[in-house]
């Protein structure tokens, strides 16, 4: 793929790439992948196997848990220069969310595979990535606890 400048920023502005180097982003972008989805279709579902990361260029995306019941639960919504699907670089297990557009969006994708060749050719900015990804997921799961403590 060739890289373009604005997808380049996009990564410079998402917090688990921040302090990586050019050479891991470029590696990165190698296999990122555009997309515009319309309003109201799934990114990502709920149960399925899917191994890319998106990030928002534009758009709104709403996270839902349970989304085929008659009650889904809305956990999060995301805008430009947020991201989602990263568990999928930390475990193999189908998704734990379902992914919706809810305004037209446009993502762009990493595929798991990426993040593996990094980790191959540099480990050092893997080990940066990685732990932006700790602290981000430690992040999401403080206000998860907080909205839950809120609720009783």
């Amino acid at each position: 793929m060739i890289i373009v400048l604005p997808v380049k920023n996009l990564f410079c502005n998402v917090p688990i790439f921040a302090g990586l180097d050019d050479k891991a982003l470029k590696l990165l972008l190698e296999d990122a992948e555009s997309a515009v989805v319309p309003a109201g279709d799934v990114i990502a579902r709920e149960g399925d196997e899917n191994d890319r990361v998106y990030l928002i260029e534009a758009g709104e995306v709403s996270i839902l848990k349970n989304f085929t019941s008659p009650k889904p639960v809305l956990l999060a919504t995301l805008g430009p220069g947020d991201f989602f699907g990263e568990m999928c670089i930390l475990e193999t297990l189908p998704r734990s969310a379902t992914a919706k557009a809810a305004a037209e969006t446009k993502v762009v994708s990493v595929a798991s595979s990426a993040f593996y060749r990094l980790f191959e050719k540099l480990p050092r900015q893997h080990s940066i990535l990685l732990l932006n990804m700790a602290r981000d997921l430690s992040r999401r799961l403080r206000r998860l606890d907080e909205v839950f403590a809120a609720r009783q």
